[in-house]
C-alpha cells in the first residue's frame, strides 16, 4: 500500500510539473504574439481625428448659402482640430439624398453633415415614402450653425404695405392672390403656410425651383407676394424694387430697422420662424467625439471673423450644447408637423 501511494504521489507531482509548464508555455506565447513575434502587431488606434481627413457632407451644389457656410465652418475646424475638414457636395431631391448619405455612413467620428431646416425636419413630413431616414433616429445632432430670417415681401403694384393691409385684401379677395416659394415643403413655403392658418386666409402657392426667378416675377408683377431667405431680398427692399412686409423672426433686423416682425402684427403674437442649419453625425457615432466637436464648433462660432461673414450673408451664428441643439430640432419638427398636417402639404 505504502507503495502504491508513493507511486501515485510522484504521478501527481510529474503532471502538476508538465500543467505549470504548460501555463509558462501559454503566457510566453501570448506576450510573443502581442509583443510582435510571431509577425502579428496590434496596435492601439490614434486618438479621434488623427487617423484620417474628416468628410463634411453638404447636402446641396456647391456655390449656395449652405457650401459657403460649410466651407467657411470646415476651414476653421480643421485648423482646430489639426486634421483636414473635407467637403463633398451631395445634392439631389432638395438636399434629401446626401443627408441619407450621412445617415448611412460609419459612426466612426469621420463623417458629417451640414443638414438644413428643410431637408432635415420637414421632407419627411411631407414626402415620408421618398425619405428614407429618420433625423431623430438616424442621425445625431451636433451642434446648430445658422438661423436666417425670412421676409415677406410684395410686388411694387400690390395695395399693401404691411401684414395686415395683406391680410385684409385676403379676405376681400379669397384664392386671389398668390404667393411664392422655394419649393413645396421648404421652410419659406410652411412659414406663410403658418400665417394663412393664423390668420384664417386663402392664398395661392406658387412653387419655385430657386430664388432668382421669384424676385424676377415678383418684381415684374407676376406674383403677388413672396417669402425669402432676408439676405436675397433685402437688396431689392432697399432698391424699393420689393415691398417689405413682414419678418418672420422675432425681433427686427439691423440691416432692415424699418421692416416690422409677422409678431408685431395683431394676432400673431409669439410668432417666429427662421431658417437654419446644424451639423449632424451618424447616429451611434461615439458621444464623446460629438461633444469634443460640439465644443470646438462653438469656438469657431464665437469668432468675430466668422460671425461677420455669416451676417453678410444674412445669418446669426449658433451656439449651445449638442443636447440643446437635439432639443431645438425636436421642437421644430413637432411645430413643422402641426404646419404640415393643418395645411395638408404633400408631395
Amino acid at each position: 500500500m505504502s507503495s502504491r501511494l508513493s507511486r501515485l504521489s510522484a504521478l501527481s507531482s510529474s503532471q502538476s510539473a508538465v500543467s505549470s509548464r504548460t501555463r509558462r508555455l501559454a503566457v510566453h506565447l501570448a506576450a510573443a504574439l502581442l509583443a510582435g513575434g510571431c509577425g502579428v502587431a496590434v496596435q492601439a488606434q490614434p486618438a479621434w481625428p488623427a487617423a484620417k481627413p474628416i468628410t463634411l457632407i453638404v447636402p446641396f451644389s456647391a456655390g449656395g448659402s449652405v457650401d459657403v457656410t460649410a466651407r467657411l465652418i470646415a476651414q476653421k475646424l480643421g485648423e482646430r482640430l489639426k486634421q483636414s475638414v473635407v467637403i463633398e457636395n451631395v445634392a439631389g431631391a432638395g438636399g434629401v439624398i446626401g443627408m441619407e448619405k450621412a445617415a448611412k455612413a460609419a459612426p466612426d467620428g469621420y463623417t458629417f453633415v451640414l443638414g438644413a431646416d428643410s431637408p432635415a425636419a420637414i421632407a419627411r413630413l411631407v414626402n415620408p415614402v421618398a425619405v428614407r431616414y429618420d433625423t431623430l433616429k438616424d442621425l445625431a445632432p451636433v451642434g446648430l450653425v445658422t438661423t436666417a430670417p425670412m421676409v415677406i415681401v410684395a410686388r411694387p403694384g400690390l395695395p399693401a404695405n404691411n401684414l395686415a393691409d395683406v391680410i385684409r385684401l385676403a379676405r376681400e379677395k379669397p384664392g386671389q392672390l398668390s404667393y411664392a416659394t422655394s419649393g413645396v415643403g421648404t421652410v419659406l413655403h410652411l412659414a406663410m403656410e403658418r400665417v394663412k392658418d393664423q390668420s384664417k386666409t386663402f392664398m395661392v402657392h406658387v412653387p419655385y425651383r430657386g430664388g432668382a426667378q421669384i424676385v424676377t416675377d415678383v418684381i415684374g408683377n407676376q406674383v403677388d407676394l413672396a417669402v425669402l431667405i432676408s439676405v436675397t431680398a433685402a437688396p431689392h427692399i432697399h432698391n424699393k424694387k420689393l415691398k417689405a412686409i413682414a419678418l418672420t423672426d422675432d425681433q427686427r433686423l439691423p440691416s432692415l430697422p424699418d421692416v416690422p416682425t409677422v409678431a408685431e402684427t395683431a394676432g400673431f403674437k409669439g410668432f417666429d420662424m427662421v431658417s437654419w442649419t446644424g451639423l449632424f453625425a451618424p447616429a451611434q457615432t461615439p458621444p464623446a467625439v460629438v461633444e469634443r466637436l460640439n465644443r470646438e464648433l462653438g469656438e469657431v462660432l464665437r469668432m468675430d471673423e466668422v460671425r461677420a461673414k455669416l451676417a453678410d450673408g444674412g445669418a446669426v451664428a449658433g451656439k449651445g450644447s449638442a443636447a440643446e441643439f437635439a432639443r431645438f430640432v425636436q421642437t421644430e419638427s413637432a411645430r413643422y408637423a402641426a404646419i404640415v398636417k393643418a395645411a395638408n402639404i404633400k408631395e
